[in-house]
């Protein structure tokens, strides 16, 4: 007999429906109350597991089988798993993560507008699926690396939005308390941040090397854009990284664009994924969340299972420039980003899955942008508001372990380069150390 607020789930084979829609599923829940039934008629769900109390079984379940968008393989046998659960909570923590880094992106955006942010300003809006997904396989131990775009990796990596947000402002509140700017973040994990294109693949080999070296089960994601895709480093760290069958993903994010110039202007061929030569690669629709979290799930069981890197193209889009001074209408029309942003955003694509799994509600996800909305302002008044570093720190961080030196003839009195300390030992000494 079962408990008065337990509830069990029966899913009936969508083959043996009679019906001439192949994505209509008969859900019976049976319960000692009565038996009920509930219709849906989205292509991505397979089956649905109630919450065990029954009082909050109209409200939401707890998780459902999503079909994930279709793979490519390039010398690999078998792929990621085309049937995946995400749970209530998975969802949840999604729809947040990708908002926040779309809102803070757009703060960061008007920041540059009001010339508060100077210098490079690289935006992620549209390709939040792809970093979102990325975290959502990983494990505290994996590494990522990658170039720029990297604001919403410095925050899913640990980071805050003051912290992404002041390092933008270069305030002393700053990731790296605004001597970087926005190529150059960091987080435990997270490698940067690295302004010269293609310059983190190499590196990326290397952090796969020291993991195997100590024999940790993680793997090094290496992330580059296509723009970067066709860099003679490239393809020296991939060689090197399958000589020692190293834990390296490389990760292609193609967005369609080198700066201004279309994929098939700049590349002789487009299959980024097969390019590797002898790496084995994959292909995957970056624009859907949960696709990207499976196929980074088996990417991570190729490697811990001793078998070398791998090449994982996400197929993706960003709205924006290439950077905050580029339009991005001179190569491009307002309607082709227009359709993606109607037919393809990762976030509306996402919200209407949960939504139509009844895996959330309407009011949830409101309640979430209302405090992803707060957590981005009250983050940027920080960023606008904090102080900068003293003086002194122009010479932090750059003579490793020397005295104190004198530079002749750089002025018209003799410089004195002082003894080596680090920007952390004084924003300490102020009093401002916001990275205890």
């Amino acid at each position: 007999m079962i408990d008065e607020f337990e509830a069990v789930i029966i899913v009936v084979d969508v083959a043996n429906l009679v019906t001439s829609e192949a994505n209509l599923f008969n859900i019976h829940i049976l319960s000692s109350f009565n038996m009920l039934s509930k219709v849906f008629t989205s292509s991505s769900v397979t089956k649905v597991v109630w919450p065990t109390s029954i009082r909050s079984f109209a409200s939401h379940v707890n998780e459902v089988s999503f079909q994930t968008k279709p793979y490519k393989l390039f010398k690999l046998d078998s792929g990621p798993n085309k049937e995946v659960t995400v749970t209530r909570e998975d969802a949840l923590d999604y729809y947040r993560k990708m908002q926040l880094i779309r809102r803070m992106e757009t703060a960061a955006g008007n920041l540059y507008k009001e010339k508060k942010i100077r210098g490079f300003c690289h935006l992620y809006t549209g390709q939040e699926a792809c970093a979102v997904g990325m975290v959502g396989a990983m494990d505290e131990k994996d590494a990522v690396i990658t170039a720029y775009r990297c604001h919403g990796w410095t925050y899913l990596m640990g980071g805050k939005v003051a912290d992404v947000l002041s390092e933008l402002t270069g305030r002393i509140t700053g990731n790296v308390y605004g001597k970087g700017g926005s190529m150059h973040m960091y987080e435990k994990n997270f490698f940067g941040g690295n302004g010269i294109v293609g310059a983190q693949q190499p590196l990326g080999a290397g952090i796969a090397f020291a993991m195997k070296y100590r024999k940790q089960k993680n793997s090094c994601f290496t992330l580059y854009g296509d723009g970067a895709a066709n860099q003679g480093q490239l393809y020296e760290a991939m060689n090197m990284a399958k000589l020692w069958n190293l834990p390296c993903v490389f990760v292609c994010e193609n967005n369609g664009f080198g700066m201004g110039t279309p994929i098939e202007r700049a590349s002789a061929s487009t299959d980024y994924y097969t390019r590797g030569d002898y790496v084995p690669g994959l292909w995957v629709d970056g624009m859907d969340v949960v696709t990207v979290r499976e196929a980074v799930r088996w990417c991570k069981e190729y490697c811990d299972a001793g078998n070398g890197p791998l090449v994982l193209e996400l197929a993706t889009y960003r709205y924006s420039g290439h950077s905050m001074s580029d339009p991005g209408t001179s190569y491009r029309t307002r309607e082709e980003v227009q359709e993606v942003r109607k037919l393809r955003d990762p976030i509306s694509h996402f919200k209407d899955r949960i939504l139509t799994a009844n895996l959330v509600s309407e009011e949830e996800l409101k309640d979430i942008d209302k405090e992803v909305r707060r957590e981005v302002d009250d983050a940027t008044k920080i960023a606008v508001s904090e102080g900068v570093l003293p003086l002194e720190a122009l010479y932090a961080d750059i003579y490793a372990n020397t005295p104190a030196i004198e530079v002749r003839g750089a002025t018209y009195d003799d410089t004195v380069v002082q003894q080596y300390t680090t920007t952390a030992e004084i924003v300490k000494k102020l009093g401002k150390d916001v990275r205890k």
